[in-house]
């Protein structure tokens, strides 16, 4: 299996001819969706769904399957899968488990939208959200920033999931500095290998 991050939230998953998309938002590459056979969409935040590019690749491959929770399916239109926390699923001929339900807190609540993270035959993607899979994960999409998250947060994810490598991912409000910083702590505070996919630059799982 083939991991290529496309900026920000979205990476892309690859066996054989079949591809599997999570999270194309905004800020991510504008051609992430090409060739896509599935997509799957952690919460409504456009960091990780653009709607518009999303609703292009459906009219142009009718195929295209795109899972993601009910409240957001709901505004996607007809043919959206919903699925939900603790479901298993197949999409793309990967298999899919569903976890957590609930984006992490801000302050006061907020913003209080629902939130799925996705096991992917070992490769974890949280969204937005800490929440630790009842097993184990191979390589695990670490959130590296956010108005949700401390640094201190992100470490004790990694502990908690004790994944056999990691790779940052959310990132795309760093500066350089920040990035730096942010991999400093994860290589001298974790267990796990940890390392920064080049944008665009498929890695072999």
């Amino acid at each position: 299996m083939r991991l290529t991050k496309l900026g920000h939230a979205c990476v892309r998953l690859e066996a054989g001819d079949r591809v599997l998309v999570i999270d194309p938002g905004t800020l991510s590459d504008p051609d992430a969706l090409r060739g896509a056979t599935a997509v799957l969409i952690t919460h409504e935040h456009e960091d990780h769904l653009d709607r518009d590019r999303l609703a292009a690749a459906r009219a142009a491959n009718p195929a295209l399957t795109v899972h993601t929770h009910a409240a957001l399916a709901a505004t996607l239109g007809p043919g959206t899968v919903v699925v939900a926390p603790g479901d298993t699923f197949t999409a793309a001929g990967f298999t899919v488990r569903a976890v957590g339900g609930t984006h992490a807190e801000i302050i006061d609540g907020l913003p209080g939208c629902p939130n799925l993270g996705y096991l992917v035959d070992g490769v974890y993607h949280p969204g937005d959200s800490l929440v630790v899979p009842g097993e184990p994960v191979d390589t695990l999409l670490l959130p590296a920033s956010g108005p949700w998250l401390k640094l201190r947060e992100a470490i004790e994810l990694v502990r908690a999931i004790r994944p056999a490598r990691a790779f940052p991912i959310h990132d795309a409000n760093l500066s350089e500095i920040g990035l730096e910083n942010f991999d400093g702590w994860l290589e001298e505070e974790t267990c796990t290998s940890y390392a920064r996919l080049p944008l665009g630059e498929p890695v072999e799982l």
